[in-house]
């Protein structure tokens, strides 16, 4: 799939600081777990331990992504769909579901 041109920025589009200080507390819970994959791969941990430390991983970014997509249809899709750009801000967000369901 293409990538299609972002919709331009309308007005003041931002991430409110609780929603990054969320959003970067469960960045850094994935990174911790990454960090922890690896150790456990050089301490030659069982397979079943380090796929339920890589599936704890996964989900971390996946909260983080839910957070992200909040956000989106809070700001991004709202102020679009506002400023008369509805078919754009559907495209837009059905191609962000679309890689984040891969």
């Amino acid at each position: 799939m293409e990538m299609k041109a972002r919709l331009p920025i309308v007005g003041r589009v931002f991430v409110p600081d609780e929603r990054k200080a969320a959003v970067r507390k469960r960045l850094k819970r994935a990174r911790g777990q990454v960090d922890g994959i690896e150790r456990m791969l050089s301490e030659n941990r069982p397979c079943a331990e380090i796929l339920q430390q890589i599936a704890a991983a996964q989900e971390a970014l996946r909260a983080a992504g839910k957070l992200m997509v909040r956000n989106y249809m809070e700001k991004c899709a709202t102020e679009g769909i506002r400023a008369g750009r509805k078919q754009e801000v559907y495209d837009e967000f059905l191609d962000l579901i679309y890689r984040m369901v891969r």
